[in-house]
């Protein structure tokens, strides 16, 4: 006699309470903010797919404890877990709790999106190495950020979903100005910025070069007025310190207050 077909049962529902820290609540539905709320969770699913389900780009998490203890992107959640997830922490050091993100970029480099040109000019004027193209897709972002260990700046939280993208800022504020204190504050960058070594056009280092070399390309009043030259390694554009210089100066001074390194032991360039 034929034996009946054996019935398994459905696996249960898995549900499990989340609880958002400090900006990542930004992200999150008006109701979810600054309190606890449970959700149900697809099949197998990761705090990272959980995570950015929920709204929160995983660039923008420092810290996931699961049930007090600390886990990475990759942990599958069960019925009752319960997910603490932080921003990057100002008061205290997390470093010896497990971090997750395999290690910190060697150097710091950027490829900014679409929306953020003014950003990556500045960016740039600071002395550090930042693509810009208004016509890159979100790949190709993506490509740049993975292959040249580039960290993302965007105001699209779709982009730092990507997988591809392991580093990575969602820029909050609209003002050019108020971004590169954004992103200044949030990477510490005060001590790692070169002011007016690098071409805000092509982002090519600039060097200093005699006044001689310079004149072919200088209007008159110009080469009356100034002795100090550097000209870019890529585009060849010469620079001076001119007006647009004293302004780009006095932005540097109020970001970073006294904290910058000069770029060869003295102040040395440009327009």
């Amino acid at each position: 006699m034929d034996r009946p077909p054996t019935l398994v049962a459905p696996p249960a529902a898995v549900h499990a309470t989340f609880r958002f820290y400090e900006e990542l609540n930004d992200f999150l539905a008006g109701e979810r903010r600054q309190r606890e709320f449970s959700v149900p969770c697809a099949r197998a699913a990761t705090t990272k797919h959980m995570i950015e389900a929920l709204g929160v780009p995983h660039t923008e998490v420092e810290l996931i404890l699961v049930n007090g203890e600390s886990v990475g992107f990759d942990r599958l959640l069960a019925d009752g877990d319960r997910v603490a997830v932080y921003p990057t922490f100002e008061a205290f050091d997390v470093t010896p709790l497990l971090r997750l993100r395999a290690q910190p970029l060697r150097s710091t480099r950027f490829v900014a999106d679409a929306h953020l040109g003014g950003l990556a000019h500045l960016l740039r004027m600071m002395g550090f190495d930042t693509l810009y193209d208004n016509a890159y897709a979100d790949h190709e972002i993506e490509r740049l950020a993975a292959s040249e260990h580039r960290i993302a700046l965007t105001r699209d939280r779709e982009l730092l979903k990507r997988r591809g993208i392991t580093h990575g800022v969602y820029v909050r504020a609209l003002r050019t100005t108020e971004q590169l204190r954004e992103v200044f504050a949030r990477l510490h960058l005060a001590r790692s910025a070169r002011p007016f070594t690098r071409c805000l056009h092509c982002n090519a280092m600039l060097v200093a070069i005699d006044k001689a070399r310079a004149l072919p390309q200088l209007p008159p009043r110009v080469a009356a007025a100034f002795e100090r030259f550097s000209a870019c390694e890529g585009c060849a554009r010469v620079f001076w310190e001119g007006s647009h210089w004293r302004r780009m100066q006095g932005l540097i001074d109020d970001v970073l207050g006294g904290a910058a390194v000069p770029p060869h032991g003295d102040e040395e360039w440009s327009r």
